[in-house]
């Protein structure tokens, strides 16, 4: 079988890369050091799977489409959370070199595989998930696509769950129990959207504990969202909205 070459099949080099990849599982890391031929249009998932067809088969790391819609291949690339088949080498390779690593605030499996267990249950823990308003044997809702809870619900849709903006989020680094910038977000699309049917229920979720409050909106997640999201504005409503929630209340 002929070696995969990178770079949309081109046979030349144009050089050599060396690639620090972290290795090894939670209880013990260390990085290891590759010297990479250097393609021209060449993504870092390129990178990642010549080493492990070229170089160390036992590599392990996560890829499904390799164009940008399924987020699978999220990985640290010199310290920045990236879709690595949508991140070309030549814009992020400082001085010929990469690092290469697992993404952050997740914990390691192998190599440069997380366990996403803990991303999806803060979903879970968010109530970010679709609370039907209706039965099944009843007449679907017609909304309005310029509706304006429509349109702010729209604004999000488009998150696939590749926990870029988890990765970037400081807030949880220094607070495991914090939910994540993706999980608020979808919350804040559910309490836009006229279908779902559990909007107190949410906000009383996302209020508490962990919650929407605990964003300190820093920006990190709407700077590196790969899809031009804006959880941070997504968090800010949440806050006005569990903020006029508690006041009815009183």
């Amino acid at each position: 079988m002929e070696d995969f070459k990178g770079g949309g099949g081109l046979s030349d080099a144009m050089g050599t890369l060396i690639v620090n990849v972290a290795r090894g599982d939670a209880t013990e890391r260390r990085s290891e050091r590759f010297e990479v031929p250097a393609y021209e249009s060449q993504t870092v998932l390129d990178v990642v799977s010549w080493i492990q067809q070229n170089a160390d088969p036992t590599l392990s790391y996560r890829f499904a489409c390799r164009v940008g819609m399924c987020g699978s291949c999220a990985m640290m690339v010199n310290g920045v959370p990236r879709w690595t088949c949508r991140t070309h080498v030549q814009k992020v390779a400082k001085g010929g070199a990469l690092q290469i690593a697992p993404l952050r605030n997740l914990p390691v499996i192998k190599d440069l595989v997380v366990d996403m267990d803990p991303f999806f249950d803060k979903w879970v823990a968010a109530k970010a998930v679709h609370h039907p308003s209706r039965g099944r044997a009843e007449p679907m809702a017609e909304i309005a696509p310029d509706e304006p809870g429509r349109v702010t619900a729209s604004a999000g849709i488009e998150c696939i769950n590749c926990a870029i903006c988890y990765a970037a989020c400081d807030t949880v680094s220094g607070s495991p129990d914090y939910l994540g910038p993706a999980a608020l977000q979808r919350a804040w699309t559910l309490v836009n959207d006229a279908k779902d049917g559990a909007r107190d229920a949410i906000l009383d979720a996302v209020s508490g504990q962990g919650g929407c409050h605990n964003c300190h909106s820093m920006g990190s997640c709407t700077t590196h969202c790969p899809n031009d999201l804006d959880p941070l504005s997504a968090i800010a409503g949440l806050k006005r909205e569990t903020m006029r929630k508690a006041l009815r209340r009183a």
